[in-house]
């Protein structure tokens, strides 16, 4: 039997600004926005290349918005994906070494905090 994660919730306190952040800056797929009734609204956004999406929206969640963080993206040349995240507008910092891996950091308006890693080989 397999278990595939496919999709993690990250609170947000403004969809639409959510929307601009993670297509406009993050480069993220916008997969489908959809008032389902009740209050809810359901929004699927897609990391390019990933298999796994994050849904925001209105009515999806408890979670308090920012309250997400460890949500960590993984790349195959570090440098390539700050060039591109930077030339987005995105605030990633210089890039961090450790034993375990390189890494870029942001977080987006709501502070749902991201990583960026690149494997060690």
């Amino acid at each position: 039997m397999d278990y595939r994660l496919e999709l993690v919730q990250v609170p947000v306190s403004d969809v639409d600004r959510a929307i601009t952040f993670y297509t406009e800056r993050a480069g993220f797929v916008l997969d489908t926005d959809q008032a389902v009734g009740g209050g809810v609204r359901f929004v699927q956004l897609t990391p390019p290349g990933s298999p796994a999406s994050i849904a925001i929206g209105t009515g999806l969640t408890e979670m308090p918005p920012g309250s997400v963080e460890g949500l960590q993206l993984v790349v195959a040349d570090i440098e390539a994906a700050q060039a591109d995240l930077t030339g987005r507008g995105l605030d990633v910092g210089e890039v961090q070494d450790f034993p375990w891996g390189r890494f870029l950091y942001f977080a987006d308006p709501d502070g749902n905090r991201w990583a960026v890693q690149q494997l060690l080989s």
